[in-house]
């Protein structure tokens, strides 16, 4: 199983931004990120295939960015204009499979980042 190893997270004020990172143990083709909020079921944040088609919730578009260097097996997220509510555990998740999506897809996890931002 592919391990995942993320970095990025923090504490920011709205409207700030920050970099996820997640780097995989080996070759993979989908990958991307998931969050999870206290008390809140797990959502896909974005999602990118090996080809680089990418799929954006509707609540980050125009304000997340998704990219992956294949060379490195790695994912970014780079996210702007960040809100209280994106507040969560950002996940990273990949898979063997074409897509991330839906959950029951993906094959391997990161252990989590924290993003909190304050209002």
């Amino acid at each position: 199983q592919v391990q995942l190893v993320e970095s990025g997270g923090g504490l920011v004020q709205a409207g700030g931004s920050l970099r996820l990172s997640c780097a995989a143990s080996g070759s993979i083709n989908a990958m991307g990120w998931y969050r999870q909020a206290p008390g809140k079921q797990r959502e896909l944040v974005a999602a990118i295939t090996i080809g680089g088609s990418t799929n954006y919730a509707d609540s980050v578009k125009g304000r997340f960015t998704i990219s992956r260097d294949n060379a490195k097996n790695t994912v970014y997220l780079q996210m702007n204009s960040l809100k209280p509510e994106d507040t969560a555990g950002y996940y990273c998740a990949a898979s063997r499979l074409h897509t991330i999506v839906p959950i029951i897809r993906v094959g391997s996890w990161g252990q989590g980042t924290q993003v909190t931002v304050s209002s």
